[in-house]
């Protein structure tokens, strides 16, 4: 079964597929603003790799998103509940965690069938 890595760097591939599953890297807003324009961002971010793979948020499988803060948990869910899609919604966990800069508050990470 053949594998396509999708904007691949030194370090990580933004996204990889393989099979009919698409594994994208987690995906963060920019640094320094608020929760909501984070989250937004890092969303937009999930539909253009979704998008750049050949599928789209109604076949994402899993979510996993780590906030710096849990005090964020309703910010970010106001704004995840208006992205996803209502009719598939998929697996999700949260937790709270350290990111890779004090200036990130939310990151999400997807899993999704093409």
């Amino acid at each position: 079964m053949s594998i396509k890595r999708l904007s691949p760097g030194p370090r990580m591939s933004q996204a990889v597929i393989h099979g009919d599953t698409v594994y994208l890297a987690g995906q963060v807003g920019n640094p320094g603003s608020g929760m909501a324009e984070q989250a937004q961002e890092a969303l937009a971010a999930v539909d253009s790799l979704l998008a750049e793979a050949g599928t789209s948020k109604s076949k994402i499988l899993s979510v996993t998103v780590w906030l710096a803060d849990m005090a964020d948990f309703d910010a970010m869910n106001k704004v995840y509940e208006g992205w996803i899609d209502k009719d598939n919604p998929p697996a999700r966990a949260t937790g709270e965690a350290r990111l890779a800069t004090p200036d990130y508050r939310v990151e999400f990470i997807v899993v999704a069938a093409l």
